[in-house]
């Protein structure tokens, strides 16, 4: 016969169990995505080391600020129905074909806004300063090649397959880098020269991602499901170009202002900024998968502080331990970048603030928050804009600019904090 008292011990043994399998669970994600992550910055650490070592420093700032321009404008396709995508990757895997099939479609038919995007930027921006044809090879190689890449690895992640999307960042990473080391060794170091390779690269990426990474459903046209979240996606698809509007502008204004040279400089910083940001992003990518499931996880104040400042411990930690490396050590990444060397650690605070900023635009996806994430990345474009513009008319020296990109940075989190906290007091939108 079974005591009474041995009922409430049973069901904490099982309790227990169950909370340690989840968190088992959670943690071998983590890792396999993490491990994505890891490979992903070893292979980029290499390819941008020959990159930035290979090109001069002012072909190198061309290079970067259209790639950078690229990856804003590709946010066009398919009208952001990327989202619906891995949305129904996360919650409706069974519906893949059908949505895969309503990207195809709507990537065709966003191709001439994305052309018309593309030719003003580079009258914008880039007519004086590189060819139309490398520009658009630039823009081909970022929007119609690497990008659904990017589109394999997130509805995989969406599946919960983080070892396969793992395996296909290291993979592709490893493609950039061994097309970069092979650069070396071409005669012409132009960045017309680069561009070849780069689409070269992206090309075999591309077949390599929807050869082997991509799953496997017949593709069914449904256009009933499409046009419930189209309005949904073109909001997501205007916030993803704004906010890489305001994480990437700031390179085409250093060109337009500054130069090729400062344009140069100042990407080789911030790529440096921008490789410290990985595992970073890895984390923001599950946590936004668990509060699509969970709207609920962030009432409390002490997960949301706990959260934050996980970040900024992490990020400022490993740009402090890149800058003592380059300190004691200045041609550890290169000659060209050893010009650049002294100015990362003055960016200190830069890569916290603006992963910070990036995990307020996905905590406001997860919560299907999609038109107030828009209208704030507006605001802190618009506000990126006006405050580097004044840093560029009124500093004059490279290292008192680098080192005031810090309170810059710092006005954009508290604003962007004020209106994201903001938004998550109201109910959390039905997903």
């Amino acid at each position: 016969m079974t005591k009474a008292n041995d009922i409430p011990r049973t069901t904490l043994r099982q309790r227990i169990g169950s909370f340690v399998v989840q968190r088992q669970a959670v943690l071998r994600d983590y890792f396999s995505a993490i491990s994505g992550s890891m490979g992903r910055l070893v292979f980029s650490l290499i390819y941008f080391i020959a990159l930035a070592n290979t090109l001069s420093i002012a072909d190198f700032g061309l290079f970067a600020t259209a790639s950078a321009a690229g990856v804003m404008l590709s946010r066009t396709l398919a009208f952001g129905f990327i989202s619906a995508l891995y949305r129904t990757a996360t919650i409706r895997p069974r519906l893949i074909g059908s949505y895969t099939a309503g990207f195809l479609m709507l990537a065709a038919l966003s191709l001439p806004v994305l052309v018309a995007a593309s030719a003003l930027t580079w009258f914008l921006f880039f007519s004086t300063s590189m060819p139309a044809a490398i520009f658009a090879a630039v823009i081909f190689a970022e929007a119609l090649l690497w990008r659904p890449v990017e589109v394999a690895m997130i509805v995989n992640n969406g599946l919960g397959r983080f070892g396969r999307a793992a395996v296909l960042a290291i993979l592709t990473a490893a493609i950039k880098a061994a097309a970069a080391a092979l650069f070396i060794f071409w005669p012409s170091h132009t960045v017309g020269a680069w561009a070849g390779f780069y689409i070269a690269s992206n090309l075999v990426s591309l077949a390599l991602a929807f050869g082997f990474f991509y799953p496997r459903q017949r593709l069914r046209l449904t256009p009933d499901l499409y046009w419930r979240r189209l309005s949904d996606s073109i909001y997501v698809a205007g916030a993803e170009v704004l906010f890489y509007l305001q994480m990437e502008f700031d390179k085409l204004l250093v060109l337009a202002m500054g130069g090729p040279h400062l344009a140069g400089i100042y990407a080789i910083v911030m790529r440096l900024v921008d490789l410290t940001a990985i595992p970073i992003r890895t984390f923001s990518m599950m946590l936004v998968q668990r509060m699509m499931r969970m709207p609920e996880m962030l009432a409390r104040l002490k997960v949301k502080v706990g959260i934050e400042a996980g970040i900024l411990i992490v990020s400022t930690s490993a740009l402090l331990f890149l800058a003592v490396v380059l300190y004691f050590y200045p041609n550890f990444l290169g000659r060209n970048v050893a010009e650049a060397g002294p100015l990362v650690g003055l960016a200190l605070f830069v890569p916290a603030l603006r992963n910070l900023v990036e995990y307020h635009a996905e905590l406001l996806f997860a919560r299907g928050q999609t038109l107030i994430r828009a209208a704030n990345l507006a605001m802190l474009a618009g506000l990126k804009a006006a405050l580097l513009s004044l840093l560029l008319m009124r500093v004059a020296d490279t290292e008192t600019l680098v080192w005031m990109l810090n309170g810059m940075f710092a006005l954009l989190y508290l604003a962007s904090a004020a209106v994201t906290y903001t938004a998550l007091r109201r109910p959390a939108r039905a997903i």
